[in-house]
């Protein structure tokens, strides 16, 4: 799926992979191995003046955040990571002569650098984002990688464009239309790119990265597993290979054919509610949030074809990762788009225990199953959402699962 159409932890941009309880005795171990590593970097010639300079990278399942303020346009980062991994610099100037805050700008202020033990240095050319940097062999890589995602990227543009256009229009249909155009184009750079290159170079210190670009956040295990299994030894001892491992082992269990792991959550009033409870009736688990912009797009779907088949043995029950303490705003959301059937949540964002059972990763997700509980299709959304739910129920044989 197209990453700005979904949610994903830490904003729908960014990617935040849940850690998992039974990883930890692994990650222990990887700390031992940790090794240091040194980011300094220079910049100048800017049209403002750097004050702050932040870095943000992930290391053995925790997220680190560090900042220090610019000395004549020097600044130097110092760490310890298991592995190469991606770090994201952004920068905060100075006010303006005016006295005003001069805000920080996604495409010119902010810049991604892969980070790998050693020490690694960064100039600036002309302007914070466009940087230049030394001592980072995975860094080269991810350069040439973003290269080959640029002909894909510029195809996306006028998609997005309208896309946008269609939200702000409210013209689900159509909006529904361009973002499958949007993920097609998605899945191919995703399979050109990232496949190619992992399956190619499976000892090389960006293969981690490539592999979790090309598996995305819905993982197709039959797929993905022999990828993941020609990796080096080194690769496959990585904390964040470890990790995706396990999420590999949950895509076994929800793939499609796969019996639905049962379930219980409160609902609305604090009853609890059971997976088990459907069973005998068509069944789409639906996960979303009050706070997810794609999922509030994509809900009158959800009510049209609830409203077509609810009379033909067909059920939704609703897995909200809504925040903690947000309870009203889950329940104004239920209200506002008229979601008339079964919701549940824990009220715990992204470590709801149902969403962590079913390893998601972004919203909206969903699964439907069969009157004996049985996944026969999964994400399925616009017109496609009617069109399988339709074909199960009313049992036309041109059903296909969808993989």
């Amino acid at each position: 799926m197209f990453i700005s159409v979904n949610c994903w932890p830490e904003k729908k941009y960014m990617k935040k992979i849940i850690l998992l309880i039974g990883l930890l005795p692994f990650f222990a171990l990887a700390q031992d191995k940790s090794k240091p590593f040194s980011l300094a970097g220079k910049v100048k010639n800017l049209k403002y003046i750097p004050d702050w300079v932040f870095l943000q990278y992930r290391t053995n399942g925790e997220w680190k955040t560090d900042s220090l303020q610019t000395k004549d346009g020097k600044f130097s980062f110092a760490g310890e990571i298991a592995e190469p991994v991606l770090g994201r610099l952004r920068v905060k100037y100075r006010s303006g002569d005016d006295g005003n805050k001069i805000a920080t700008v996604s495409g010119r202020d902010i810049v991604a650098v892969f980070l790998e033990p050693g020490k690694i240095k960064i100039t600036s050319v002309d302007s914070f984002s466009n940087v230049k940097v030394k001592g980072s062999a995975a860094h080269s890589e991810f350069v040439k990688l973003k290269e080959q995602e640029k002909p894909f990227e510029e195809r996306m543009k006028p998609l997005i464009a309208k896309y946008t256009e269609y939200g702000k229009a409210k013209d689900r249909e159509n909006q529904s239309k361009v973002e499958d155009q949007i993920d097609a184009i998605d899945k191919e750079k995703s399979e050109k790119v990232y496949g190619e290159y992992v399956k190619k170079n499976p000892s090389s210190p960006l293969a981690m990265y490539a592999l979790q670009q090309y598996a995305g956040w819905d993982i197709d295990a039959d797929k993905v597993e022999p990828v993941f299994n020609s990796l080096s030894g080194t690769n496959k001892n990585y904390p964040s290979a470890i990790e995706f491992k396990e999420n590999l082992e949950i895509a076994k269990k929800t793939g499609i054919g796969k019996m639905a792991m049962d379930f219980t959550q409160n609902d609305t009033l604090g009853n609890p509610v059971s997976l088990a409870s459907f069973k005998g009736r068509y069944l789409l688990i639906d996960f979303w949030a009050s706070w997810c912009g794609p999922c509030r797009t994509e809900n009158p779907n959800v009510v049209k074809v609830f409203n077509k088949y609810k009379d033909k043995n067909f059920h939704i029950i609703g897995v909200s990762l809504d925040r903690p303490g947000q309870k009203e705003k889950w329940m104004k959301a239920i209200h506002d788009d008229k979601l008339d059937w079964t919701q549940v949540s824990d009220l715990k964002f992204w470590d709801n225990e149902v969403a962590k059972q079913y390893g998601i990763k972004a919203i909206p997700q969903n699964l439907l199953l069969d009157p004996e509980g049985k996944i026969i299709a999964k994400n399925i959304r616009g017109e496609e959402l009617e069109t399988k739910v339709g074909e199960a129920i009313e049992g036309k044989k041109g059903f296909v699962p969808v993989p």
